[in-house]
């Protein structure tokens, strides 16, 4: 009996999670920006039965950390949400749908322009929970793919509800990071949804760099910062706010209007689009600076 206790006692002290050696949140973001960049262009395919046959285009907001009390303060209207899990394990992630995307999709699938009723509705007709039922599955594949694939990885919609606190996906003061949708189509206007995962469900579907990446011999390949390459100039920018915003609210702003931000835990460093760095915003000389936390 003595020595079965002190089997498991070792066990646990070489446990990950009590040690805490797991990636924490500053660690998780850049990894969920290019999770989302990969998104960004897998999603378009599985969407495509929604845009009559052609694949839309698909943006990714930055990550931004939260809780589901953030989230549910955030949204004005009705809304659905949908409990997903990850892998055989079952680890939770939430997807949220607001009202008024889902109801122009519907109206578009009846042949309109995609028209939102005016009053929203208090509940989904049940044309919506079938579209929900469908855009679940598109983005459940889309996930499995870009988490690799794998059988541990399979994402798979569990259950969903209108409220949060019924549907109780998981602790509501867990810390959380949301990838915010924006999916755009000529002709109509754009639609969105986000994704939230908890610390536990990202840290075991996505690979997050713990040790530096090897150089390559210089002789290798040409060294970028001789010329011509070292004064080339390259465009950088630094996305300090991402946001979405209803149409009806954007056509009503007026000076003096003040808009709510949050500004994400790691600002991304583009170029062309790719995020090659992330970092915080800081002050150098009475002017705002970047500090790079991690660069690829």
């Amino acid at each position: 009996m003595h020595t079965a206790k002190s089997g498991q006692a070792r066990k646990a002290k070489h446990c990950a999670e009590l040690l805490g050696t797991g990636p924490s949140l500053d660690e998780l973001v850049p990894a969920l920006s290019l999770l989302g960049e990969k998104l960004a262009r897998v999603l378009p395919g599985h969407l495509a039965r929604f845009s009559g046959g052609e694949p839309p285009l698909v943006r990714i907001g930055m990550p931004m950390d939260c809780n589901l009390a953030s989230i549910q303060a955030d949204i004005e209207n009705l809304a659905s949400h949908t409990l997903m899990a990850v892998g055989a394990e079952g680890r939770p992630m939430l997807a949220t749908f607001e009202a008024a995307p889902v109801l122009r999709l519907i109206d578009r699938a009846f042949g309109g322009r995609g028209i939102v009723p005016d009053p929203l509705p208090e509940t989904f007709p049940l044309s919506a929970e079938l579209l929900l039922t469908r855009l679940e599955q598109a983005i459940a594949g889309a996930l499995t793919t870009v988490f690799g694939g794998e059988q541990d990885h399979t994402v798979r919609p569990l259950r969903r509800d209108t409220s949060l606190r019924y549907l109780n996906p998981f602790d509501k003061r867990e810390d959380l990071l949301q990838l915010s949708l924006e999916v755009e189509e000529p002709g109509f206007d754009p639609w969105s949804f986000s994704i939230a995962f908890p610390q536990a469900t990202l840290a075991a579907a996505i690979a997050v760099p713990r040790h530096p990446v090897k150089r390559r011999d210089p002789q290798a390949a040409p060294n970028p910062a001789a010329e011509p390459f070292g004064s080339m100039p390259v465009p950088v920018t630094a996305v300090l706010v991402d946001m979405t915003i209803g149409f009806s609210r954007l056509s009503s702003l007026k000076p003096g209007d003040v808009l709510p931000v949050a500004v994400a835990r790691s600002v991304p460093l583009q170029v062309d689009g790719r995020t090659i760095a992330t970092g915080t915003i800081g002050e150098v000389e009475d002017r705002v600076a970047v500090q790079i936390l991690q660069a690829f």
